[in-house]
């Protein structure tokens, strides 16, 4: 059976006209992250992140603080939901950026109750559909996995929305946890999946074992949300 990292990327350029970024933070936190699996003997047969900048440089920074020198591939299937359009056509075009900087837990607020509508089918419009989303997360993973040996470890970099959308597949929940999942993930916070012949199994959930260390105060103000 493969195991399956798959990882949120570090921390974005939240409130900032271009999200799609990481902070010197997130790479710092990606760096962390590949140092604790090279500690701990994790060797990749493989890497893929979604093709949005902030996942793709997550990837790299990961491999980068491991010492390997792995190409990260490339499926869209990773990359997060359209966010901005749904909250748009949620809120009639309200500013987004605005709202983050102006009512920072507003905006979640809002945010999550659009991403309610959405899964329940109630909230459409020229984005793709909740179905679709998820098809294209299975998909992904599928081929993340796909000729995979039974020790072999693989390294999967995305965004919060599309793991949880992922998950909820895996653990056969209801939509609404998707989006209760989404909004907890921590940047760079790990789920480890066993995948096997028949069924995938989830073994840890948005764990950070790089960043959760008492004895180090940097590394736990270094656990973020956005």
């Amino acid at each position: 059976m493969a195991t399956l990292f798959l990882v949120r990327h570090g921390q974005a350029s939240f409130g900032q006209a271009n999200y799609d970024q990481l902070s010197a933070l997130g790479r710092q936190q990606s760096r962390w992250l590949g140092e604790y699996f090279a500690a701990r003997g994790v060797r990749f047969a493989r890497a893929l992140a979604g093709s949005l900048v902030r996942q793709q440089d997550t990837a790299s920074e990961i491999l980068s603080g491991m010492g390997a020198s792995l190409p990260v591939g490339t499926h869209a299937g990773l990359d997060e939901y359209n966010g901005e359009a749904l909250y748009a056509k949620f809120t009639n075009g309200r500013d987004v950026l605005a709202h983050q900087k102006s009512d920072y837990r507003g905006y979640w607020r809002t945010l999550k109750t659009a991403m309610h509508a959405w899964a329940d089918g109630t909230l459409t419009g020229e984005f793709e559909t909740w179905q679709e989303f998820g098809e294209r997360t299975r998909a992904a993973l599928a081929l993340a996995t796909q000729g995979t040996a039974r020790d072999d470890a693989v390294l999967v970099v995305s965004s919060g929305g599309a793991i949880s959308r992922a998950l909820i597949d895996i653990l056969r929940c209801p939509g609404a946890m998707a989006v209760e999942f989404n909004l907890q993930f921590r940047n760079t916070g790990v789920c480890e999946l066993i995948v096997g012949s028949e069924a995938t199994r989830l073994v840890t959930f948005n764990a950070l074992p790089h960043l959760d260390r008492p004895e180090n105060p940097e590394r736990l103000k270094a656990i973020t949300h956005a």
